[in-house]
């Protein structure tokens, strides 16, 4: 098995597209056409990480964070960058980030919290904006189901728990080729009028290739005329966070020990209590000052994040009741959840394939500690 086939299965899991404009995702180190010997599966890919690789005989490292984020010159291992960026090149390991294309997934890194929590009826916190593309398109009617079907199977058409959507409307043609035609419906240098299918049908924009390749196949014109728009609705399926429900209210200091436990958090920093229970709650792992309006909005009694600033408290403005678990805390079992779902994908059907399988790290790549 290649590299590049277990990369691929990686994007099923974490379309690309999905990342944030600002993040750094996919192949980071290493040549994709390499025969892959072993996964090493960990949340940041330091020093000691790849040392682990070697040791276990595993050529690719997924790691949740990108070890390679901002822009880099020279490397000569002056710090813990470069210094795990040499030691993966000097023994042919690739190392590949999904970060932020697993944080928007509806299954990513906040569903996993979710699920961590026992959290249900979850839904997107933060939905991704200009993420939704519609393709619009023309055939005669003889076409118009080889055509829907294809963009379809590209997966165009799909719409929250629905598939298979599209609009189609009739209208009237007109066109004349020219002497170096070859029209389909009618004759070269003569006007041609008749009947035509309209199809719409939305997409996510990182189909776009995949969706306008089945399009062009399915087609039988000699010029296929389409028409492709950004759409400026949210798209409900993807982004960042979750809102979702306890089973049961709990008081908010019951709650607070609660995470604490299912997180494996040593330590908690929270707003003041507000003296009610908790029922509904947010989560977003990592990061998530930015995302406290939203989770107000959303009705959440509490706000699970990371990384929150002194003067960020305040704006629980007496509504919600933030809570900071800690960045690595609260994407703790994003690299399980890799682990098990490559597991799926490879070891169960060519267990073979592999010599030194999926492993997870066991390696604390923590940067926090506390007293």
């Amino acid at each position: 098995m290649k590299i590049k086939q277990i990369l691929a299965l990686l994007e099923e899991m974490a379309p690309l597209g999905y990342a944030e404009d600002f993040d750094n995702v996919g192949l980071l180190v290493g040549d994709q056409d390499t025969e892959a010997t072993g996964v090493l599966v960990c949340h940041d890919a330091l020093e000691n990480v790849i040392t682990e690789a070697i040791n276990k005989n595993c050529n690719l490292v997924v790691c949740f964070h990108p070890i390679l984020f901002s822009g880099i010159k020279k490397i000569t291992g002056k710090n813990y960058v470069e210094k795990a960026i040499l030691k993966a090149i000097k023994n042919d390991i690739a190392i590949y980030a999904v970060h932020t294309a697993l944080d928007n997934h509806p299954e990513g890194v906040n569903q996993i919290f979710c699920d961590a929590l026992g959290l249900s009826n979850t839904k997107v916190l933060v939905p991704k904006q200009n993420y939704i593309r519609k393709l619009v398109t023309y055939t005669i009617r003889e076409n118009a189901d080889a055509v829907r079907n294809a963009l379809f199977q590209a997966g165009a058409g799909s719409i929250g728990n629905y598939d298979n959507c599209s609009f189609n409307s009739e209208g009237t043609f007109t066109y004349q080729g020219n002497e170096n035609s070859n029209p389909v419906v009618g004759q070269k240098g003569i006007l041609s009028t008749g009947t035509e299918t309209k199809i719409e049908v939305v997409f996510e924009k990182h189909l776009q290739s995949k969706v306008l390749k089945a399009l062009f196949t399915a087609h039988i014109y000699e010029e296929v005329a389409y028409e492709i728009y950004d759409l400026q609705n949210n798209y409900q399926k993807i982004g960042l966070g979750m809102v979702g429900e306890l089973e049961e209210p709990m008081a908010e200091s019951s709650f607070l020990h609660f995470v604490k436990e299912k997180m494996q958090a040593e330590g908690i920093r929270h707003s003041a209590f507000l003296g009610r229970p908790i029922k509904k709650v947010a989560v977003l792992g990592g990061a998530g000052s930015f995302a406290i309006s939203q989770a107000i909005q959303a009705g959440a009694d509490a706000y699970l994040t990371a990384d929150l600033k002194y003067h960020q408290f305040y704006e629980a403005e007496n509504r919600i009741l933030l809570a900071d678990i800690g960045h690595f805390e609260s994407e703790r079992y994003t690299k399980n959840y890799i682990v098990e779902y490559l597991r799926k994908k490879i070891l169960n059907f060519a267990p073979v394939s592999l010599p030194s399988g999926i492993i997870l790290s066991e390696e604390n790549t923590n940067p926090v500690k506390y007293l």
